[in-house]
């Protein structure tokens, strides 16, 4: 196959490698023949390997982007007479909060700064106060502003206080390793674009299969985001519920290959490579980043627009675009805010490449270098 190879900064979907976009160029198939049904069972426990879960977590997979996951959990987990608690410190957290008023669920919205890690006393004392909890959800990685949550002190937590624990590991998973009996996680969540760097619209949930039958008896609030029902049909079946995105699948299968072959911590690795190759630049140029370091993912580095006349985000953008290289504005309300995501198939050369280009953009716009701020 000969494709141009994009560089994708931006936090999925992400850089993919030629053998999963090859991957998805298969004979045409009927969804429901036992040949496409025998990808099924061995992803599913693939899946939960990845987060080192044993014979007692599951993974159901569901098609749509990691959105329809968080909607998922938070209507398919609450049981009568509980309610939801999200720490809500960056846009997904925010964005579970609006799934959970859409439903009329009753939830409590505690709020925490967007640039440090949450207090884990107010969590406690929200616990202690508000024994009706039956959940408590959390984002792990929050890639509007690159801030790292405490997941695993945060589900002791929970569990301290007789709720179980949630967590979006959309744009942590198979990247960031994770282990749920450590992290103390009941369920957490990806899509198949991101960690695996498999293609956009297959998503799933992985989490403990008591408490998925135990949601049996809880209330029925979506037809079509149901995790029991999704569940129960995979058991009995085999099958996806409904109709699954058959390219997408076997674009994962060979995602998950490449990612067994990597290896969790040589992959944690070269992530990390990028990471100090995308500081390296801001260094250089005089980038100042919106978070501490030592709260930071790893995976993305949050920059401030320059205050300089001649900043204009969206010519930058397209002149690395243009070239090959994507970046993305940033989503901290009232913040002048671009991303730099060292995610999917790419290393520290890419960087490299990437810098040289954005320096180029700098000055064929008349951008100072190094750049200013007023503070």
């Amino acid at each position: 196959m000969d494709i141009k190879r994009n560089i994708l900064l931006n936090p999925g979907p992400s850089t993919t490698t030629d053998t999963v976009k090859a991957a998805q160029i298969v004979p045409d198939i009927c969804p429901r023949e036992k040949e496409f049904q025998s990808i099924m069972a061995p992803m599913r426990e693939d899946l939960v390997k990845i987060v080192h879960g044993g014979d007692d977590y599951t993974s159901v997979l569901f098609c749509g982007s990691g959105t329809i996951c968080i909607d998922v959990v938070l209507n398919s987990l609450l049981a009568e007479g509980k309610k939801a608690l999200v720490i809500n410190n960056g846009s997904y957290s925010s964005r579970a909060v609006e799934v959970l008023t859409y439903y009329g669920l009753p939830f409590i919205d505690l709020k925490m700064p967007l640039d440090k890690s949450p207090e884990l006393d107010i969590i406690e004392m929200t616990l202690k106060r508000n024994r009706d909890i039956g959940y408590v959800y959390m984002t792990h990685h929050e890639t509007g502003s690159g801030l790292l949550n405490p997941i695993s002190e945060v589900g002791a937590l929970a569990h301290r206080y007789n709720a179980f624990f949630i967590t979006d590991t959309t744009s942590s998973y198979a990247m960031i390793p994770i282990n749920v009996y450590e992290d103390n996680i009941d369920f957490c969540m990806a899509s198949a674009q991101k960690g695996i760097m498999g293609m956009t619209g297959l998503s799933f949930v992985i989490g403990k299969k008591s408490l998925i039958e135990k949601s049996k008896d809880f209330p029925k609030r979506s037809y079509y985001c149901n995790l029991y029902m999704q569940y129960d049909f995979f058991e009995r079946t085999g099958q996806m519920h409904f109709t699954p995105p058959v390219q997408t699948i076997y674009a994962a299968k060979q995602a998950l290959i490449e990612y067994f072959e990597e290896g969790e911590e040589a992959k944690w690795a070269r992530h990390q490579r990028i990471m100090e190759a995308i500081h390296k630049g801001e260094e250089r140029l005089g980038l100042k980043e919106m978070l501490s370091r030592d709260v930071q993912s790893g995976l993305v580095s949050c920059v401030r627009y320059p205050d300089d006349q001649n900043w204009d985000f969206d010519k930058v953008h397209d002149y690395c675009y243009e070239r090959g290289y994507t970046i993305y504005p940033g989503k901290i309300e009232s913040q002048g805010t671009f991303r730099l995501c060292a995610l999917g198939a790419i290393d520290a050369p890419d960087i490299v490449g990437f810098w040289k280009v954005f320096e180029e953009a700098l000055d064929h716009y008349d951008i100072s270098v190094p750049v200013r701020y007023e503070a």
